[in-house]
């Protein structure tokens, strides 16, 4: 291995043990509590050492939910790889998948909902802000993909395909953080799963094409 290609793999395992240390230090003590200086402290390094490798705290927040965005689309993709299945199978599946992204991390997908529409966007790098807009835009346009090719089908109603993929979106982050309001406020309310099924329960009865019996 040449130096080049040492330093390289050093500088990213030192990256990665920042991110690990700052996911401690963000469940800790919240993110608005936290500092860079609290996340240098847990890794053991200089404060200045951090801003090497991080434009700052919403930065490096942002950075977090890189490894979410990219497990949600591997797990879409084997939800959505047999394309020979019916739509009911096909929901299911990508219901699933949900669901399994959210109990991979639960902390960090929130986030990755509560930057979606939060400030904190603009406040992350133009590299960083282009890969977590690139895989959130991969996740929707398989989505897109799915819905397009059941209205092809004629097996649901002919809507905007995007339309309909950026309402499954809304769908599930809207879901996930109501329940995790509620969650915080009555933990004996919550019931993310439930909730889950019953509006995908709904979705598909909305969309699928009523076929006149004999």
């Amino acid at each position: 291995m040449g130096i080049q290609e040492r330093k390289e793999r050093e500088r990213e395992q030192r990256r990665q043990a920042i991110m690990v240390a700052a996911r401690r230090v963000f469940i800790a003590r919240g993110y608005e509590k936290a500092t860079m200086e609290d996340i240098a402290r847990e890794v053991e390094l200089s404060p200045g050492t951090l801003y090497l490798y991080f434009k700052n705290k919403d930065d490096l927040y942002a950075s977090l939910n890189l490894r979410v965005l990219q497990f949600m689309n591997v797990k879409l993709d084997h939800a959505l790889g047999d394309n020979q299945v019916d739509f009911d199978t096909k929901l299911d599946r990508v219901m699933d998948a949900m669901l399994e992204v959210y109990a991979y991390d639960p902390l960090i997908l929130n986030n990755v909902f509560h930057l979606q529409s939060s400030e904190t966007l603009k406040s992350v790098s133009e590299e960083l802000l282009g890969e977590i807009n690139a895989l959130s835009r991969q996740a929707l346009r398989k989505l897109t993909r799915m819905f397009a090719e059941e209205i092809e089908k004629g097996t649901i109603v002919a809507h905007n395909p995007t339309a309909l993929a950026d309402m499954l979106w809304g769908l599930f982050s809207g879901t996930v953080l109501w329940e995790e309001t509620k969650r915080m406020i009555n933990a004996e309310r919550y019931q993310l799963k439930e909730s889950i099924r019953i509006s995908f329960d709904l979705l598909r009865r909305g969309l699928k094409v009523q076929r006149d019996s004999d």
